[in-house]
């Protein structure tokens, strides 16, 4: 337990030194708004980087189960985990896609016209 505790610890240490980023895009709403837009972007690629490491650890164990029974159920979440995979980046791809068919790539929340609708006074 202490050794997967150390480990943990040992990847949230960059995350801890993310903890003095504010949003000062805006205030009020809007600002918040584009904070969660940049956490989220980060978060995706985290959640694919874990969905891989999942399906690897899942090949893995396939191919040391001793017993048919214990084959059966990593070949079931191999499965999941290519369709998991599979329909983030389809996702991720889209919205990719969408962003450059509108031309938004890099606009920010204040760009499109939150600023109308949450008035910002400073």
């Amino acid at each position: 337990m202490k050794k997967v505790l150390a480990v943990g610890v040992t990847f949230a240490l960059p995350v801890m030194a993310l903890a003095q980023v504010t949003y000062t895009t805006g205030q009020g709403l809007s600002g918040l708004i584009v904070w969660a837009a940049r956490i989220l972007s980060m978060l995706v690629p985290l959640f694919i980087a874990i969905a891989v490491v999942y399906f690897i650890w899942e090949v893995f164990q396939y191919t040391i189960a001793g017993d048919e029974d214990k084959k059966k159920t990593a070949k079931t979440q191999i499965i999941y985990g290519i369709v998991g995979i599979f329909v983030m980046v389809s996702v991720w791809g889209l919205v990719n896609i969408l962003q450059s068919t509108f031309n938004t790539r890099g606009a920010s929340a204040l760009d499109a016209g939150i600023q109308n609708i949450v008035p910002i006074t400073y």
